[in-house]
């Protein structure tokens, strides 16, 4: 397998930036997120990697070689797309086999290679039937078949459950998982549903407008978000802010607002402007003892938890609390956050201030 490397990646069309200065590396062996909204440039990002796109300038490394202006056919990668893009006419033995017939792999070779995967991806009584009756998740492991069959040096995979059902794509993120697992496989994926890269990445590139805005680990992402757009898009429901006009000074713990303050990590850098602080639903309480007080405006059932949002002087907050916690509409309550989980962000740029809880965080610019 191969350690991926990307340096300062540019994509142009015409006029547009696709993606812009990216940079960051893909560990040997490593399950990686490329993460983002419709249009983000993560597509773009992979199709570069695979060699179905010529960057504009930038780097970009597959174990060691500098590979931006090769063809795809000389990365030693394989793609797996959306929509499966399986060969109609053929059954799966076929369709898996087909990659190593057109290589002028010996028959008895190919026969065995088939076998052995067709036996990692449990469908060995189905090498025969044609494609086109089997189920959506038969399909792309047939995809997946063609794809590990080759022994490349990296999966290259472009939201291949995107097509299922949401019952099934949660089934078939495990097994992907697990299959990466198994094979140790440098593996890029590209989706846009942040729970599906939380579940199964080692680490995530979130991305947005063609600029990389965080990379990291799910658990460094989701507790130390290093935009106000990664702790919005990151999260369900996402992180709650409160925005406002005012001073903290290095080392500062506490922070002022209008009607409140609050105990925040403490800041590494002065700043004065306007700031947002932002704190996750989870870390939100009702309680009766806080002077930070608004009415509820509504409550989301959600089996073991609740979702209450609360309408403040200072702006709209939910919690997630115990679904046994009795509110009631128009009621007024008290909130109280957990101060160590508090972040602030400078409200212009949308980047987080530098603090105990964020020290450290990669983010662009």
């Amino acid at each position: 397998m191969a350690e991926i490397v990307i340096k300062n990646l540019r994509k142009e069309f015409g006029s547009f930036t696709a993606v812009e200065g990216s940079s960051f590396k893909i560990e040997d062996g490593e399950f990686f997120m490329l993460l983002g909204p419709s249009g983000c440039g993560k597509t773009t990002t992979l199709r570069m990697i695979a060699g179905l796109e010529l960057p504009t300038s930038g780097e970009i490394y597959i174990d060691g070689e500098e590979c931006g202006r090769k063809p795809a056919s000389q990365r030693d990668i394989a793609f797996v797309f959306q929509m499966f893009a399986l060969y109609p006419h053929m059954n799966v033995r076929r369709n898996i086999s087909y990659p190593l017939a057109s290589q002028g792999m010996p028959r008895a070779q190919i026969r065995d290679k088939v076998a052995e995967v067709a036996r990692i991806l449990g469908i060995t009584d189905i090498l025969d039937r044609p494609v086109g009756g089997l189920s959506g998740g038969d399909r792309q492991r047939v995809a997946l078949g063609r794809a590990i069959v080759r022994d490349p040096k990296c999966f290259l995979m472009d939201e291949p459950l995107g097509a299922l059902d949401a019952e099934f794509r949660e089934h078939m993120a495990e097994e992907l998982r697990a299959l990466h697992d198994r094979m140790g496989a440098t593996t890029v994926y590209v989706t846009h549903d942040q729970l599906e890269a939380m579940q199964m990445g080692d680490k995530i590139v979130v991305m947005n407008h063609g600029v990389v805005e965080q990379f990291g680990t799910p658990q460094d992402i989701y507790d130390k978000p290093a935009t106000m757009f990664v702790a919005g898009f990151i999260g369900s429901p996402p992180m709650n802010f409160l925005r406002f006009h005012g001073r903290v000074a290095a080392g500062a713990t506490e922070i002022a607002m209008r009607h409140a303050s609050f105990k925040v990590p403490q800041t590494r850098s002065p700043f004065e402007g306007d700031m947002a602080l932002g704190v996750r639903p989870e870390h939100v309480r009702l309680s009766d003892r806080s002077t930070f007080r608004g009415r509820v405006l509504a409550s989301e059932y959600l089996g073991t938890t609740q979702i209450v949002t609360v309408q403040t002087q200072d702006g709209q907050i939910k919690a997630r609390v115990p679904s046994d916690k009795q509110v009631r509409m128009d009621e007024a309550v008290g909130l109280e956050f957990t101060s160590s989980t508090i972040t602030l962000f400078d409200a212009q740029t949308g980047h987080a201030l530098r603090s105990e809880l964020n020290e450290g965080v990669l983010a662009h610019g």
